[in-house]
């Protein structure tokens, strides 16, 4: 039998690359890869779903699966995961603490990104900040004119302002014309160094790992999606590609854990690694429902509170059945 050619847009992570290079296979699938920047992946596969099996926001996920209308179905395999206390970028000078965001402009990128969801949950959760509190502006970082990519349909309560036109949220922050930039990339200007500009928490990993221990949540970003077709198609695929990227995931762990020579350009590599596993255990970055099942739960819960889902998923509703189980020897 042929393998069937694939389309694969995913991120450039070293948890994908030996998947890249041919050193893990799909199971009968010729895989053509593309490697691609978040925004682009979504903003193609929400809008014109251009290819077969795509890293997806899970927020934006969640959206259209509750709305019955979503192109994909995903397997729970997690491109992405990242804590969110260094998503809030303030201008120092106006907000001291979490309590001084009341009343404030927010510009974010687009309401719903997966980022401002979990960022949103525990500034209500911890602080009593609301969504509702807040003023949101959305635009773009760097490029002025970015819209929602999908349909929202939120409370009312819930104030959106569009950025001026040729304006970027980035700009606005840096000029004092929005308090604060949540989102799941720094705005430019605070990678610039812009005066007044840092990060609502002056050390997010403390931040977030204090979060995690009260909570036990690695907050998961993107989820991977097949083409709902593609999957009817061929049936085997789902637990297919599950197998491949867990065994892709286990390579750049074993790659991680040689200390011989660093395969990540930064220091201390062993040392952040070791700290990892003493806060969260070794597969800190688990795919598979069970696993996760507390942070879907959380995250789904949240999402539908706040009107971006138009009913409450379950988790096994997010994933193709045959990706939930697997055999044993």
């Amino acid at each position: 039998m042929a393998k069937i050619q694939v389309s694969i847009a995913v991120g450039d992570y070293d948890r994908m690359r030996p998947l890249y290079d041919g050193q893990v296979q799909i199971d009968g699938v010729d895989p053509q890869f593309m490697q691609l920047e978040p925004e682009e992946i979504f903003f193609r596969a929400f809008r014109h779903a251009d290819f077969d099996i795509s890293e997806l926001s899970m927020s934006s996920y969640s959206v259209k699966t509750a709305a019955g209308n979503c192109p994909y179905i995903a397997v729970p395999v997690f491109p992405s995961r990242a804590f969110r206390h260094n998503s809030i970028y303030v201008r120092t000078d106006r907000i001291k603490s979490p309590a001084d965001l009341k009343g404030c402009r927010i510009g974010t990128p687009e309401y719903q990104v997966t980022a401002n969801v979990w960022a949103r949950m525990f500034l209500e959760e911890d602080y009593n900040i609301r969504p509702q509190d807040m003023t949101w502006v959305r635009g773009g970082y760097n490029d002025p004119g970015r819209v929602e990519k999908i349909a929202l349909n939120l409370p009312e309560n819930i104030r959106i302002e569009t950025a001026p036109d040729g304006v970027t949220i980035s700009s606005m922050l840096a000029r004092g014309e929005v308090d604060a930039v949540i989102g799941p990339r720094a705005p430019s200007c605070f990678d610039e160094g812009a005066p007044n500009v840092g990060y609502l928490f002056p050390d997010p990993q403390q931040a977030g790992t204090e979060w995690y221990r009260r909570t036990g949540i690695f907050p998961i970003m993107h989820v991977l999606g097949i083409r709902k077709t593609l999957a009817e198609k061929h049936p085997w695929l789902p637990a297919t590609v599950v197998k491949a990227f867990e065994k892709s995931k286990a390579l750049a762990y074993a790659r991680l854990r040689d200390p011989s020579a660093s395969k990540v350009t930064l220091p201390f590599v062993e040392e952040q690694l070791r700290a990892a596993q003493k806060l969260m255990g070794d597969d800190f970055w688990s795919y598979g429902l069970e696993p996760n099942r507390h942070v879907l739960q959380r995250f789904l819960r949240r999402h539908h509170e706040e009107g971006l889902s138009s009913r409450l998923l379950t988790p096994e509703e997010m994933f193709h059945p045959a990706s939930l189980e697997t055999h044993k020897i």
